[in-house]
């Protein structure tokens, strides 16, 4: 399966964007579906991930109430509708599939990775 993420880009604090992962291959909907960030300098984390039917998700603290995650099988896209954004949320966002565990929220669970979006919020 190719992962395709799309949507980033720059932003005022307090704004909002939705990101999208957009997914090659019939078996995308086998799959959950993770989002995970990177900072400059910093450890890629876990973001937000959903199940495979999308009547799951789970959510880093740090997102909770401010982040939500989607999906559309027909479509084959999932969805981060990040909302309230902070300066602290400026990362490359990546989505990701494979893991075998629920919810998986470490990066090494994940097999498939898309290539990355840029978020970058102002002050």
């Amino acid at each position: 399966v190719q992962l395709q993420a799309s949507g980033g880009g720059l932003v005022q604090a307090g704004g909002s964007l939705r990101l999208s992962c957009a997914a090659s291959g019939r078996t995308f909907s086998s799959y959950a579906v993770g989002w995970f960030r990177q900072a400059p300098g910093k450890e890629r984390e876990f973001v937000a991930t959903i199940s495979i039917s999308g009547g799951s998700t789970y959510s880093a603290d740090s997102v909770k109430g401010r982040f939500a995650i989607s999906r559309d099988n027909a479509k084959n896209t999932v969805y981060l509708q990040m909302n309230s954004l902070k300066p602290e949320d400026t990362a490359v966002y990546y989505c990701a599939v494979g893991a075998l565990s629920w919810p998986a929220v470490k990066a090494y669970e994940y097999d498939y990775w898309g290539q990355g979006t840029l978020v970058t919020v102002s002050s």
